[in-house]
């Protein structure tokens, strides 16, 4: 086995890692090392040939395409190394690494720091257990876009799609638009599950029907998608007898949710958020475990590119302090907890240091869609932090702040408790 040591190594080419791997350098690290098994570095960027990134970050409306170019353009001038056509096997609490690669077998990476960036991949149909035959014609909406933005074929020509997720809403337009009939974006909830923007883009501006309170009971066809039974669902998310309708179509594209790819950070002991599905992190996107560090999709799955980047962006920079031995002494926390209307939040802990030091932001999702709220964090029932929302929805992240407080205001708490509240109510 070929032996390799690095300073930071980052697990994951795309968006985050790319984040990671430049503020890694930037922050002094000398040798900074990618590992990425596709056989280019980008992710899934390349293939979202939409609009719509790079407007927080670089404060220009870029495609996807363009947006992970200037990231792997800048680890290309700044001699970051990447190991393409490369998989991880296992990262080990030592920060020993274990990868097969294409061209140089097995290898072992002792690394000074690591950074988990694997993003996340599509739920399946496997995973719904919808009844029905298995014809050809059914396909996850990032294999579609794959297929149309990157290889040029056409899933097919009458769609119904299942699921309002971002990649769903923006291939409801991407086929129509390449001359496709979709017929309907079935949405079992009672909102949407992506931007609000996409849906007012994607299906509003080109009449594409939304069934909301919906879902697909039934597959129909032998060889080929024939159709799909639709039906209307209760409060319990159970399809309403006697509803049951037939939507003739020969393709249909699941966007029913993604799953952070963590089979690497849970074989290593990391401890895990049930909810998110990723690790649990403090302010420095540090894990449980000393020297690993873990951002973007992996860790929750981001509304936008310029989250993912920016989570990618602190995580290098303090896997770089770590490497050169200058990580914090001791890890006294106070605990984020999930208050009122509030479903999960990043991170999940906050070092006492951190709190005196300097402002710490906080990303969260609601669990219900609400208008005229209030985002607040409380200790003690007292609020460090509140701001006013005009409308709040889980398929866009909410950022709070927590700025410096007095040593003694924060050292009498354990935790603090992030509430999305109606307005008018008092704190």
């Amino acid at each position: 086995m070929k032996e390799f040591s690095c300073d930071v190594a980052v697990i994951g080419g795309g968006a985050a890692g790319l984040a990671a791997a430049t503020a890694a350098r930037e922050a002094g690290a000398e040798k900074v090392l990618v590992i990425e098994r596709d056989r280019l570095l980008g992710g899934i960027l390349p293939q979202c040939i939409h609009t719509g990134f790079g407007l927080v970050t670089f404060r220009e409306d870029l495609t996807g395409p363009e947006y992970i170019h200037r990231f792997v353009a800048k680890t290309s001038e700044m001699r970051v190394e990447a190991k393409l056509n490369t998989m991880v096997l296992e990262v080990r609490p030592d920060r020993r690494i274990i990868a097969a690669s294409a061209t140089e077998g097995m290898i072992g990476i002792k690394a000074g720091a690591v950074v988990l960036a694997m993003g996340c991949r599509e739920r399946t149909r496997g995973a719904l257990a919808i009844p029905g035959t298995r014809p050809a014609g059914v396909f996850t909406a990032g294999q579609a876009q794959r297929f149309v933005n990157i290889e040029g074929y056409m899933p097919g020509e009458r769609v119904v799609i299942l699921g309002s997720g971002d990649v769903g809403m923006i291939m409801a337009r991407r086929m129509t638009f390449e001359g496709a009939r979709v017929e309907a974006v079935v949405e079992v909830l009672p909102y949407v599950g992506g931007l609000i923007r996409n849906k007012v883009q994607c299906l509003d501006d080109y009449g594409i029907p939304l069934l909301l309170r919906h879902t697909v009971t039934r597959i129909c066809g032998n060889q080929r998608v024939t159709g799909v039974m639709v039906a209307e669902v209760d409060a319990d998310r159970r399809p309403v007898p006697g509803t049951e309708r037939l939507i003739e179509c020969d393709t249909l594209l699941l966007s029913v949710g993604l799953i952070p790819e963590n089979e690497l950070t849970e074989k290593c002991g990391i401890e895990m958020d049930k909810v998110t599905g990723g690790a649990l992190l403090d302010e420095r996107m540090e894990t449980g475990v000393p020297g690993i560090f873990a951002c973007g999709n992996v860790v929750h799955v981001c509304d936008i590119v310029d989250n993912v980047t920016s989570m990618g962006l602190a995580a290098g920079q303090e896997a770089a302090k770590f490497a050169s031995g200058g990580g914090p002494s001791g890890r006294d926390y106070v605990s984020l907890v999930a208050g009122e209307n509030v479903r999960y939040i990043v991170p999940q802990r906050v070092s006492r240091r951190s709190l005196l030091e300097r402002n710490v932001s906080v990303h969260l999702r609601v669990v219900q869609p609400g208008q005229n709220v209030r985002l607040s964090i409380k200790a003690g029932g007292e609020p460090v932090f509140k701001a006013p929302k005009k409308a709040v929805h889980p398929g866009e992240a909410l950022i709070g702040e927590l700025t410096p407080q007095s040593a003694g205001f924060f050292q009498k708490i354990g935790e603090l408790v992030v509430d999305v509240e109606p307005l008018g109510k008092k704190v």
